[in-house]
């Protein structure tokens, strides 16, 4: 790899993800959350149950790894002016499509110019939450959310959408109604909404571990759609449920799936164990087959000749 290696221009990269759409597969996003993570998932690939060589299609933008691995709850306080810093660099590194985790999007006018930016930048699309800001993380125990008056929320996609210089960016609407304990009703009440709005496509987030409620929004979700006349990609992330197979999605009608977090999370175990084996024997001899060796993180970024 050269440090060129991944080079694209931004209006190559954005209309990418729209490309993607549609192929009969659901598509696979990795979460990453710096240049370092974006470059092991764009290289990562395997022989996969269908004996075909599998890849990650593009890369999710996580707003809570990237406010974990800034030591920094997943609640807004990471300035979006530095996330911006930190999705350049991953731009940067990558030429995998990409979707940015918007959270609330804050007040109007900052959605506008954050959805502005990321469209200069060439990200694909980003997802905006149906939470009161500031939001508090999805899948925390014990937390009240408080959801956003839908046709307000979607008021601010409109507007998002307005300001864009192309047609390739997408705006996708997450609906938090399940997380919040609202029930199903009231998730597909909001999608119906967000449906005949300018959103681009819903993102239905869970936290039961059976998945149950998110096969349930996704058969009623196809239904409406086909009520309605309207096709809009169905996304979901899968952190709570994760025993099912891409394939037991795609049966539901699932277009998009992201794996939300994984990589902060691996990575977090690992530093924990490697710290822990140098503290408990004195040395880094029996931390060795438990981290990558100095060549392969060189082979990874390039040696800058």
């Amino acid at each position: 790899m050269t440090l060129l290696s991944h080079h694209i221009l931004p209006e190559e990269r954005r209309p990418k993800l729209k490309a993607l759409l549609g192929r009969g597969r659901p598509l696979r996003f990795m979460e990453t959350h710096n240049p370092l993570s974006a470059i092991v998932a764009q290289t990562a690939s395997a022989l996969a149950l269908n004996g075909e060589t599998a890849r990650f299609d593009g890369l999710w933008l996580s707003g809570f790894s990237m406010a974990t691995s800034r030591g920094l709850p997943d609640i807004e306080l990471a300035k979006f002016e530095r996330r911006l810093e930190t999705i350049e660099e991953i731009a940067a590194a990558t030429d995998l499509p990409l979707i940015a985790d918007g959270d609330t999007g804050g007040e109007s006018l900052a959605f506008q110019l954050l959805c502005a930016r990321l469209e200069t930048i060439g990200v694909s699309a980003v997802v905006i939450e149906d939470k009161m800001f500031p939001k508090r993380t999805s899948l925390a125990d014990g937390v009240r959310h408080a959801l956003e008056d839908p046709h307000l929320f979607v008021s601010k996609i409109a507007n998002a959408k307005s300001s864009l210089r192309s047609t390739d960016f997408m705006i996708f609407a997450r609906t938090e109604a399940l997380i919040a304990g609202a029930g199903i009703e009231e998730a597909l009440r909001r999608a119906e909404v967000y449906l005949e709005s300018a959103a681009d496509g819903i993102l239905v987030h869970s936290k039961v571990n059976s998945g149950k409620d998110v096969f349930e929004f996704a058969t009623n979700y196809r239904r409406l759609c086909s009520a309605k006349g309207i096709s809009k990609p169905l996304v979901v992330i899968p952190t709570a449920y994760p025993q099912f197979y891409e394939c037991d999605l795609a049966e539901v009608g699932i277009d998009l799936v992201i794996y939300g977090n994984h990589q902060i999370r691996a990575a977090h175990a690992a530093m924990t164990n490697v710290c822990q084996l140098i503290l408990q024997h004195e040395r880094a001899l029996e931390a060795q087959d438990s981290i990558s060796t100095v060549r392969e993180l060189i082979d990874a970024v390039g040696s800058g000749e």
